[in-house]
């Protein structure tokens, strides 16, 4: 079974072609100009996507020596994200589909996510803990199989990618936040400032505005007599970061003391953050739970993980209609919430 996807929800326009859950291509191309911007601008994201897919398609199936007539199934992100970047790769999926008279599957971006761990050569257990991290959302998910996934916790304001992004812009570092923080942290200590983690009435839910406006109070008191330095960057990075993860670790935490779970996985763009993965790493060998971090590649928004979705509801029978339209959020009912 051989699946073109195409992701196109933010500011990456990707195309990949599985083979099952065997990666054949999969091409990024990334829209770097946002950053004299300071963030993505909507517009200019939906452009750029309308000049890359058609030459991302045509270089994956160079790369694969595939033609289109080897594809079984075309998938594409419906959503989240921006609603005029979703409807390029969308349409150009639902068109091809049309045109070639082959099932086409609409993919929800987080659940392309949450099952990346899947295209590496070790994969999660049923059931897993899985940690949704990136710009947009922070989610932890008890993953029971394919299509039964419980919400345990959300984001109650920011995501923590997002908290990323104005963090790094606060102490004068740029967009994206999350490489920059990451860079600076390494040259800091991360005790010079000791930052709130969030609470909520949901034990498993997240909190990073505290965490954003207590680093601006230490930027504003700092900023009373000098400017800020070097170091204090990095000591701001270190601890910022270190507080940041502090809160995904502690949710994942209690949420090994309550399930019963096989593994865990780490997914989403900040997965990529090396503190996150090293202290994820460490409190699975804690509670000897198998963990399962997708490569680089596959953090990011990328095309494979939303093809290996796709090939999974069409496995599973599923069929959509060509009139499945874009949307720009989350929909509540996308995972159940337990009691």
């Amino acid at each position: 079974m051989i699946v073109l996807g195409i992701e196109s929800s933010c500011d990456e326009t990707s195309v990949a072609i599985l083979e099952n859950d065997n990666v054949k291509a999969n091409l990024i191309s990334s829209q770097h100009f946002h950053k004299q911007y300071g963030g993505v601008i909507p517009e200019l994201s939906s452009r750029a996507h309308l000049q890359q897919v058609i030459p991302l398609i045509k270089s994956a199936f160079s790369a694969t020596n595939l033609e289109l007539n080897d594809i079984d199934v075309i998938s594409a992100t419906a959503g989240p994200g921006l609603i005029g970047a979703l409807l390029v790769g969308l349409t150009f999926g639902k068109s091809l589909a049309l045109s070639m008279k082959k099932p086409f599957v609409p993919v929800n971006h987080i659940e392309g996510h949450i099952f990346s761990g899947f295209l590496m050569q070790e994969k999660p257990e049923y059931p897993f803990l899985c940690s949704v991290v990136s710009g947009g959302h922070t989610l932890l998910l008890l993953v029971k199989n394919e299509f039964e996934i419980l919400r345990l916790g959300t984001t109650i304001d920011d995501a923590i990618g997002e908290a990323f992004d104005k963090v790094s812009k606060m102490i004068g570092l740029g967009y994206p936040g999350g490489p920059l923080i990451q860079k600076y942290a390494e040259q800091g200590n991360e005790k010079s400032y000791s930052f709130p983690i969030g609470k909520s009435k949901n034990k498993y839910d997240f909190s990073y505005s505290g965490l954003k406006t207590a680093v601006l109070r230490e930027i504003q008191n700092i900023e009373t007599t000098e400017n800020l330095s070097e170091t204090d960057k990095s000591n701001i990075a270190a601890s910022f970061q270190k507080a940041a993860v502090e809160a995904i670790m502690r949710s994942v935490n209690l949420a090994l003391q309550e399930f019963e779970i096989k593994s865990i996985s780490l997914v989403g763009g900040v997965a990529a953050n090396k503190q996150l993965r090293n202290e994820m790493v460490l409190l699975g060998k804690k509670y000897k739970k198998n963990v399962v971090i997708p490569d680089i590649e596959f953090c990011g928004d990328n095309a494979a993980m939303i093809a290996l979705r796709g090939l999974q509801y069409h496995k599973a029978g599923k069929t959509f209609p060509l009139s499945s339209n874009a949307y720009p959020s989350l929909p509540k009912d996308s995972f159940m919430v337990t009691e």
